[in-house]
């Protein structure tokens, strides 16, 4: 009997700590050490930093507000396997934050709109797109090449990044080019929520890049393959493949990851790049008739315009490992001139920022805003948010 009794003690004793280590609430903590407040900066958490099997049934819940976060799974490899879980802290300057890692259902998980959205549209001849709740953009695929080539009206050669100017802060790409399709509008036309006149051509656009040689600039023509990563309430990101390009006798290979996140005006573009050491991403200059500016010190390079109506600057940005120096580039040829950021290659890579900030959609009033946006966008990425795992 006491035997008995004495392995009832045991097995309870070892049920309890089994229960305990089971039931032990596992912890991260954010921390700002800049002397601003931050928002809308994106973690990336991995099953390999959590220490868990399934990112599938992972919540973030605030250990001060006890909500759970907006968040969001990625599949970066197309394999079925979640990679990472993001999520949008916000935190004030110079303080910490504390999240608790739980297990969540769908049902419990905060519902979000896809902001953060981009596709394909082989309706519009093969343009991909993408967008959040700031701004939007588009590149242009093979079947709009071969059509210029093939003297077919409609067609566009250019690996320039165009920028959609938009007004408001929910989706519209599947709205414009649907009542474009449609011929019941136009995105050419502002009804209220902004518009595409912003003119590409053969220039960078917003962030296209150029290979330097002597005193020419040498470029790829339009995307070949297009992969879309992920759409979301936090980000979109997919992958494009361009044809093998000649810089004078030199052949260069390109890929490149790009990505936009809620609450950015700039796409985040990872280039993969093979037969360079170096690259230069543009902005186009359209009439000459704004203000390039850039600071050296902080990575980026600025163009500010009349345009139409209204105003807008566009920028590139990058951290000290890639951003060598900017440079105005002025020529007489059609849609040539352009403001350059000249970027190293690291490993084969060059990762920077591009995008743009319109007066009309009421987040900028004039280059001084732009240029602080820009110069705080710069410390953000010397020192980003700090994440500690806690058990």
């Amino acid at each position: 009997m006491k035997f008995i009794k004495f392995t009832f003690i045991i097995l309870s004793v070892l049920l309890f700590v089994c229960c305990s280590k089971q039931s032990k609430s596992k912890f991260i903590v954010v921390e700002n050490t800049l002397n601003i407040d931050r928002s809308f900066e994106t973690i990336e958490l991995t099953k390999e930093f959590l220490e868990v099997e399934d990112l599938t049934t992972i919540g973030i819940r605030n250990n001060s507000s006890n909500k759970i976060q907006i968040s969001q799974l990625v599949d970066i490899d197309g394999d079925g396997v979640m990679d990472q879980l993001l999520f949008q802290p916000k935190i004030a300057a110079n303080s910490k934050e504390k999240f608790e890692i739980i297990t969540v259902s769908n049902e419990e998980r905060p519902i979000s709109e896809e902001i953060c959205y981009s596709r394909f549209v082989p309706e519009r001849t093969d343009d991909y797109a993408w967008e959040n709740d700031k701004v939007a953009f588009r590149v242009y695929g093979p079947t709009a090449q071969k059509m210029i080539e093939d003297n077919i009206p409609g067609g566009t050669l250019s690996s320039g990044v165009d920028a959609w100017l938009k007004r408001v802060d929910y989706p519209i790409i599947n709205k414009w080019y649907k009542k474009t399709t449609d011929k019941t509008g136009s995105y050419h036309e502002d009804t209220g929520e902004g518009l595409d006149n912003f003119h590409v051509g053969v220039s960078r656009g917003v962030g296209g890049i150029a290979i330097k040689k002597d005193s020419s600039y040498y470029f790829s023509k339009n995307y070949t393959d297009w992969k879309t990563i992920t759409t979301g309430p936090i980000r979109t990101s997919f992958y494009l493949n361009y044809n093998d390009w000649d810089v004078d006798g030199n052949t260069i290979q390109e890929s490149r990851i790009i990505s936009l996140d809620k609450g950015s005006n700039f796409s985040k573009f990872e280039i993969s790049l093979t037969g360079t050491a170096s690259v230069s991403a543009g902005l186009t200059l359209h009439e000459k008739d704004g203000v390039v500016s850039g600071n050296n010190e902080n990575g980026w390079v600025s163009y500010w315009q009349p345009h139409v109506d209204s105003e807008l600057g566009t920028a590139i940005l990058a951290s000290k490992e890639y951003f060598v120096d900017f440079e105005k580039y002025d020529t007489d040829k059609k849609d040539l001139s352009n403001a350059y950021a000249n970027l190293n290659v690291v490993n084969n890579k060059v990762i920077y920022y591009a995008g743009f900030g319109w007066v009309k959609s009421a987040q900028f009033r004039n280059p001084q805003e732009w240029e602080s946006y820009l110069n705080e966008f710069s410390m953000r990425l010397k020192s980003p948010l700090i994440v500690e795992i806690l058990e």
